[in-house]
């Protein structure tokens, strides 16, 4: 199962990311996860949203530069070794990650990170195959 993913380029400057989330609240979106990366003059925000096309939507209204991907959640253990497990699946099967945050949850036996793959329906079938709870973008909002 797929997670539609926004990715926002934004000016590495102050007001910018207040700017972004304030657009999302303003249209009653919902961020479910996020990661913020940056170089010196850039920066790039990755969200997941309760509504990803209209935050794509409003987004590019206010005079951002915004795309879409798609992204896997994994159900991780929490404890000791848990991503390291999951991980060693990955390396088995020479499967890059090209990157991954993790989605704060309330509380739970699981702990749920967010990957990125350059082949990415290749990576939900070897993590299905090993047992790994793959979830969707509906679950991934209703946690």
């Amino acid at each position: 199962m797929k997670v539609e993913q926004i990715a926002i380029f934004l000016e590495n400057k102050s007001g910018r990311l207040s700017e972004i989330t304030g657009v999302l609240a303003d249209n009653n979106i919902n961020i479910r996860s996020l990661s913020l990366a940056d170089t010196a003059d850039f920066g790039i925000l990755r969200l997941i949203v309760d509504k990803v096309e209209k935050a794509e939507r409003v987004l590019k209204e206010g005079g951002f530069t915004v795309g879409k991907t798609n992204v896997i959640a994994v159900e991780v253990p929490d404890r000791v070794g848990g991503l390291a497990s999951v991980l060693k699946v990955l390396e088995k099967a020479q499967l890059n990650v090209e990157y991954m945050y993790a989605f704060v949850n309330k509380s739970g036996e699981n702990a749920v990170m967010i990957f990125r793959f350059e082949e990415t329906d290749e990576a939900i079938k070897i993590l299905q195959d090993a047992g790994i709870t793959i979830l969707s973008g509906a679950q991934i909002c209703a946690l």
